[in-house]
């Protein structure tokens, strides 16, 4: 096993440009590659399992090593298939490879390349052609819900809708759902029988109309696969070799497949990253990527945790949302290492309500595309993102960026080549490049001129409209066609290459089908979940409560866990800017008693961590709620600030060094010392019988909010929490005491209870 040292040796590795010239040898391929990197790239024998941090270049990895095994004579290139799960991936991997000499080569989503082998074996398999491809189910649903008479809202719909993809994944037929869902912890959005219903009548309506969907491309094709072993067999001649990115959002079906395609065989690399499993929701599981080792002993297994991304101070923050995870990925998780300069600390940024938040995420987002000569970041919009935990968030956010007069894009929205001005373009383009030299007013000009000539009449400008709306969305998009265009040809022509309106046309097509989008020259509006793959030099992760991030409905501990990993996602997404925000109301005027995510105990300015643990170690703490009960801390405390190990009592109160810099509330302190001196006159006791001075110090640095994070706190134990923890809450919210509570008549509490820990469910 190789994993990294920390080591300023290896400069950032930038990808290799989209039209760089091809290197000349396989030893070429391998230059740039950090030491890890190389081990994967020259790993060509035997099953491969690469651990692969955010940020630590895998692509790049996978690629030169598809790219080195080519060049070196051990892979024939149409032997190799490479699948991935979105076609954008799929597409920057063709082109990566096409560029490293290794062009013959397959990179396909598992859908894309299971459609591609069941178009080719149907007729011989079964007869015929195969059915009629329903990318959209939620009509049948409905339809098959209607059936059984119940009526589902659109929100029940896409729920139920995501139960029977969920079920087909886990290879789950009707009749199984209730025990399936209910062994699964799932929560059905619908009565477990109801759902199981309304799944037969779906699937009884697609053999009606002699369609199938997704789901059914895998299940097929596995049912091909399995039941005629001649086809395995011509498909197992043709594939010899298999990559497998994102390894850890297998879903069960798609593993069976693989392990179709691959036969007996052990040539096998696959990359993956237990820490970004963000859609068990829709049956994806790390378990295949945390047991590759126990399946395949012999396995070479090569860590990437050079983090050429992000600064050191985004890549801090990344680990420390993971230091204090749990649970199997927890147990397997990289501590990333940057590789970049130092940037700026991240922003924590609290506001009074919704509206206020997306106003002030608005504004600096502003400052930050301003240019450079104007006082501002210079930050192009495209590399700026503001990403939330659902979609219902973004309209507060796409307001206050028109109101700022920001450019913006929805991702997760329409295609980008279904948008009716991109399908027109591509029409006129086509058109253009079939006249070619018969067009007077396209003859003499170099293809981007022509590109721009021709979308002018369909209301291209060189300079934006103002304000926003449709107008501004046509434009935006035709830009994006206008600055690919531009970029293509720069690519071609360095690399010695002629280019014609006619290369562009087919190099539109063959990213209209794999839905590779260009770059939209606006901020991005995003889900976390859609952000998945995807980087930009400045992110706002926005919507950071309780209830938000983890989602309310996030009740058992593997559930709250993917909620950790799924910020985790969101905080390495960011290259150098990093802002996390929440707002303490949903409206102007409400009632602030939201609180920040759990997830940023320890980490934002006056929060103590809700678990100690040591620095990428595995084991833990126990956790229980409130009312719970309360168990000693495990292991060595940690200094929250600079992270050394504590040994002095004082110290370990406080959960800091003394010297190490102080967020303490001072106000909120002397109101302490004032409710302490009150409750010890009416124990009449002394005052440290209450709460010792150091324990005051660390409830005022970290201003807990909940019963469970003042547990959290060293000092404060059962007995404590229950006869004062009321007031001490009031007082950290800034609440006035109307009576004295803490004193009861039992003649006291005697000395402070070791130190104890727990946290809020």
């Amino acid at each position: 096993m190789t994993a990294a040292t920390p080591s300023p040796l290896f400069p950032r590795v930038s990808p290799p440009a989209e039209y760089a010239a091809v290197p000349h040898d396989a030893d070429a391929v391998l230059e740039g590659l950090d030491p890890e990197q190389r081990e994967v790239a020259t790993a060509l024998h035997g099953p491969v399992c690469v651990l692969a941090g955010a940020g630590t270049g895998k692509t790049r990895a996978i690629t030169h090593r598809i790219a080195y095994g080519v060049r070196a004579g051990v892979f024939q290139p149409a032997s190799v298939l490479a699948v991935t799960f979105t076609n954008r991936a799929a597409g920057e991997m063709r082109g990566r490879l096409r560029q490293l000499g290794a062009g013959g080569v397959q990179a396909r989503t598992f859908h894309s390349a299971a459609l591609r082998q069941l178009q080719y074996f149907w007729p011989k398999a079964v007869g015929g052609e195969v059915p009629r491809l329903v990318e959209r189910k939620a009509q049948l649903v409905a339809e098959a819900a209607a059936r059984c008479r119940v009526r589902l809202d659109r929100n029940e719909l896409r729920d139920v809708t995501g139960e029977i993809e969920w079920s087909k994944v886990t290879q789950t037929v009707p009749e199984d759902y209730p025990a399936a869902a209910a062994k699964s912890g799932r929560e059905a959005p619908r009565d477990a029988a109801e759902i199981a219903r309304i799944y037969a009548g779906y699937e009884q309506l697609k053999r009606e109309r002699g369609v199938i969907d997704f789901e059914d491309v895998l299940l097929l094709t596995v049912g091909v696969l399995e039941e005629r072993h001649d086809i395995a067999d011509q498909v197992r001649r043709q594939y010899q070799h298999f990559v497998v990115d994102e390894y850890q959002d297998v879903s069960p079906l798609q593993q069976r497949l693989l392990e179709l395609w691959l036969g007996d065989r052990e040539s096998l690399c696959v990359v993956g990253d237990a820490s970004q499993t963000i859609y068990s929701f829709t049956g994806a599981t790390p378990d295949h990527l945390l047991n590759f080792r126990t399946r395949h002993p012999g396995a070479t297994v090569v860590k990437l945790v050079r983090d050429y991304r992000s600064t050191p101070q985004v890549v801090h923050l990344a680990n420390g949302v993971l230091a204090q995870a749990r649970g199997r990925a927890a147990e397997h998780r990289l501590e990333l290492v940057s590789q970049r300069e130092p940037g700026p600390d991240p922003v924590y940024a609290a506001y009074a309500d919704e509206p206020a938040e997306a106003e002030g995420v608005a504004r600096r987002i502003r400052e930050l595309i301003t240019p450079v000569e104007q006082g501002g970041g210079g930050v192009p919009p495209s590399e700026v993102a503001i990403l939330y935990r659902i979609n219902a968030q973004s309209e507060v956010y796409e307001q206050a960026l028109a109101d700022a007069q920001v450019p913006y894009q929805l991702r997760g929205a329409e295609r980008f080549f279904e948008r009716p001005e991109v399908r027109e373009a591509g029409l006129l383009l086509r058109g253009a490049a079939r006249a070619g030299s018969a067009d007077p007013a396209l003859a003499d000009a170099d293809v981007p001129a022509q590109v721009r000539a021709v979308l002018s009449t369909r209301g291209w400008t060189p300079e934006p409209p103002a304000g926003s709306g449709a107008v501004r969305d046509r434009w935006e998009s035709l830009a994006a066609l206008v600055r690919l265009a531009e970029q293509f040809c720069a690519g071609r022509l360095a690399a010695g290459r002629q280019v014609t309106l006619a290369d562009l046309v087919a190099e539109l097509d063959e990213r209209a089908a794999a839905q590779h989008a260009p770059t939209v020259e606006g901020v991005t509006l995003a889900s976390l979940h859609a952000a998945k793959g995807l980087e930009w030099d400045a992110v706002f992760l926005v919507g950071l409560t309780e209830g938000m991030v983890p989602i309310t409905y996030a009740k058992t501990d593997p559930q709250v866990e993917e909620e950790r990993r799924l910020l985790y996602v969101g905080v390495t997404r960011a290259r150098r800017h990093l802002s996390l925000s929440w707002a303490l109301s949903r409206s102007p005027g409400g009632r602030p008693n939201r609180r920040p995510s759990r997830f940023l105990n320890g980490l934002r300015p006056g929060s103590a961590a809700s678990v100690a643990r040591a620095p990428g170690g595995g084991g833990g703490i126990e956790r229980g709620g409130a009312s719970g009960p309360v168990r000693k801390r495990r292991g060595p405390v940690h200094c929250r600030v600079c992270g050394r190990t504590l040994t002095d009592a004082g110290e370990m109160k406080l959960m800091r060094c003394e010297d190490c810099p102080s967020e303490l509330d001072e106000a909120l302190y002397e109101r302490l010392r004032e409710w302490r001196a009150e409750q010890a006159g009416q124990l009449g006791q002394p005052a440290y019988c209450v709460f010792t001075d150091k324990t005051l110090l660390a409830i005022a640095e970290a201003v807990p909010g909940t019963e469970g994070e003042l547990a959290g706190i060293p000092g404060v134990g059962r007995r404590k929490l229950d006869k004062f923890g009321a007031d001490v809450l009031a007082l950290c919210s800034g609440r006035e005491l109307t009576r004295t509570e803490g004193a009861d008549q039992d003649g006291g509490s005697g000395p402070e209870e070791p130190a104890r820990n727990s946290t809020e469910k």
